[in-house]
């Protein structure tokens, strides 16, 4: 299992059902082509797979503490 992964959202959520949309939210991701790093949880991946379709998920190696977003 990887330390963390990298969600960018490769689709819209528009004319998704109401839970898509909410999964994206919480997720963190709010366009097209925005990208967030979150930790590699039962959880997160549950919130992907909700969403496999509208996402692209990277596995990282790195923690999350230690991926600089705001470069």
């Amino acid at each position: 299992m990887a330390a963390a992964l990298a969600i960018t959202q490769r689709k819209s959520s528009i004319g998704g059902k109401h839970n898509q949309r909410a999964t994206l939210r919480t997720l963190g991701l709010h366009r097209i082509g925005e990208r967030v790093v979150r930790p590699d949880t039962p959880e997160v991946r549950g919130m992907v797979s909700v969403v496999t379709h509208l996402v692209e998920v990277d596995e990282l190696d790195t923690t999350v503490e230690e991926v600089d977003t705001h470069a």
